[in-house]
């Protein structure tokens, strides 16, 4: 059974899976429906799995959907590694504008549970990295929008800031102050 941890923001959970390993390899369940939603208190329901590859340094984000459109998302890296931010943009939250860094990796198999009403991003830090995520809702290009991902406002300590490449559309996003959420 995985273990979920709590990360300081409500909702945004650390996932821990416990792993069965020998000198053949490892096995542990990647998701299970019912842990799943016990853990975090309610019912989800996944509708799209995306795959994405990334070299080092690319950074992507710091996206998400706005209603009725916005997304949960389930994200794991299982090739390389990779800092992996949410951003809580959830209007009345005690922890708005706060965000969650971690390190998300093919060797320590976490995963990050990223609810609706958070921004999520993230910089490989290998050669090559390529997470798996799940998402409540499907992809609509006219719900997404984007936070400028280096806003002194949200002061994310970025692991690599040299060198980055990011798309034309996440540099030109805006800062959280100016951003519609």
């Amino acid at each position: 059974m995985s273990q979920f941890r709590e990360t300081g923001l409500s909702g945004l959970w650390l996932i821990e899976p416990r792993i069965h390993g020998d000198e053949r390899g490892f096995f542990y369940e990647s998701f299970h429906q019912q842990q799943f939603d016990a853990a975090i208190g309610h019912h989800v329901e996944f509708v799209q799995d995306n795959h994405s590859r990334s070299s080092r340094g690319v950074l992507r984000g710091l996206h998400y959907q706005l209603p009725p459109q916005a997304q949960g998302k389930l994200v794991r890296c299982v090739a390389g590694e990779v800092f992996d931010v949410a951003v809580d943009l959830r209007r009345g939250s005690a922890t708005f504008g706060r965000h969650f860094g971690i390190v998300l990796s093919a060797a320590n198999h976490r995963q990050l549970w990223i609810p609706e009403g958070f921004a999520h991003g993230f910089v490989t830090l290998s050669e090559h990295a390529e997470l798996l995520y799940k998402t409540t809702a499907y992809w609509s290009p006219q719900h997404e929008r984007a936070l400028r991902w280096d806003d002194p406002q949200l002061a994310i300590a970025w692991p690599l800031r040299d060198g980055l490449q990011l798309s034309a559309k996440d540099l030109a996003a805006p800062l959280l102050a100016d951003a519609e959420y």
